[in-house]
């Protein structure tokens, strides 16, 4: 089990898009090398998307239909970014030694 019982966030969601956790002690077990593999792919994704957006949004040739895939895409990333920051600030406080 996790430190306090904190269960640890995954960066993916389950069925019907509710939040998947991770209960253990091994944060080096083959499922947080995983999840911590996935927040860096995400977390990477989310800053070449910010890169696309401002070229996008820069470009006065961009169309209502450039905005609204980039808005699209941008509301995905949030959600997973939030998520990660969620994750990683959970972790945080169950590894900070109590006093």
């Amino acid at each position: 089990m996790t430190a306090r019982n904190e269960l640890r966030l995954l960066p993916w969601s389950g069925r019907e898009g509710k939040p998947c956790y991770l209960s253990t002690d091994d944060r080096t077990g083959h499922m947080s090398r995983l999840a911590d593999n996935i927040e860096t792919v995400q977390l990477g994704m989310a800053a070449e998307l910010l890169d696309q957006a401002s070229e996008t949004l820069g470009d006065n040739d961009s169309g209502p239909e450039d905005v609204r895939h980039l808005a699209d895409k941008l509301t995905g990333s949030l959600r997973d970014v939030l998520r990660v920051a969620i994750s990683r600030g959970h972790l945080l406080a169950t590894s900070e030694p109590h006093r």
